[in-house]
């Protein structure tokens, strides 16, 4: 539904996009991750045709978005970065206003602005201006008019910039809920909305694509993927007995917690907890790492 064809875009000497080539089935949520300037809200203007191409191209839903736009955009939603809107509007004259520039026929129209306000929550400002709202409600107005036409491929940029812990779990839950039988692109420098949205994850940087896989596929590239970490107060004397285990390669203290890192194929998570029974410590906890996407997002951007 969503194929992307070596898509370059250059701004003088510089090179935004670099080339980047994908496709996105059904079902699947991609992350679109990398560090400010990678070229994720370039991509994303070009995959939506609100920005040419130096080269190559996107087709949505097998509509070229360069040869076929108006076709193209029928099966798009798009967030972008900053949403604009209209902001004399209250919530429902915008998205009346959207529904029918969508060509929602218009027995449908209310039916489909009561949906979205409902799943988006927006039932507190329905009637008031959209300059009047804050940020965070700014932003889930612009989401709702990304889904009022019920779309088949959604390009979100930074969906949840904005939002406070419960807005964002509410729109975590959301797209969750749309994945089923849409394609959703999220662009984000928020890596915890990897594993909470995210069915695939593809890291760029300089506009070239760094990793294309799942989320614990880039969580196991960590170096801690599989390193236990016992979180006690007498970190010295653990560090010192840790450190001694067989299987162990190496040993790393925080101010109330110890991390020790397997050798190649080695599994600590059993020696660690037998350990910590036979010497009787008092710990707060104990849990073998599944990797840490900072780690890995900065020794991958940093080596591009």
């Amino acid at each position: 539904m969503l194929k992307v064809q070596s898509l370059s875009r250059r701004f003088g000497a510089l090179v935004a996009v670099d080339g980047l080539s994908f496709e996105v089935a059904p079902g699947e949520v991609l992350g679109f991750l990398g560090p400010n300037g990678a070229g994720k809200s370039t991509t994303m203007k070009m995959i939506t045709g609100f920005l040419t191409p130096s080269s190559g191209t996107a087709t949505i839903c097998g509509h070229d978005i360069q040869t076929d736009p108006v076709a193209a955009k029928r099966e798009l939603g798009y967030l972008p970065e900053g949403a604009p809107a209209y902001g004399d509007m209250t919530v429902e004259q915008f998205l009346r206003f959207i529904a029918r520039i969508r060509e929602i026929p218009a027995g449908e129209i209310q039916q489909r602005i009561d949906t979205v306000i409902d799943s988006i929550q927006l039932q507190a400002v329905v009637h008031r201006p959209i300059e009047a709202l804050s940020k965070g409600y700014k932003r889930r107005v612009g989401l709702a008019q990304a889904i009022l036409h019920d779309p088949k491929v959604l390009i979100l940029d930074e969906p949840t910039d904005g939002l406070d812990p419960n807005q964002k779990h509410e729109v975590r839950k959301l797209i969750r809920s749309m994945a089923k039988d849409k394609v959703i692109v999220v662009s984000t420098h928020i890596l915890e909305e990897v594993p909470a949205v995210c069915t695939r994850a593809m890291l760029i940087a300089k506009g070239h694509a760094l990793f294309d896989g799942t989320p614990e596929q880039l969580s196991a590239k960590s170096r801690y993927h599989q390193a236990v970490t016992v979180q006690l107060d007498a970190v010295d004397d653990a560090a010192e007995a840790l450190r001694a285990l067989d299987g162990a390669a190496s040993v790393e203290t925080g101010p109330h917690s110890v991390t020790v890192f397997p050798t190649p194929g080695a599994s600590l998570i059993e020696p660690v907890n037998q350990l910590a029974r036979e010497r009787g410590w008092q710990t707060h906890s104990i849990f073998q790492e599944p990797g840490r996407l900072d780690d890995v997002f900065r020794s991958l951007t940093e080596a591009a």
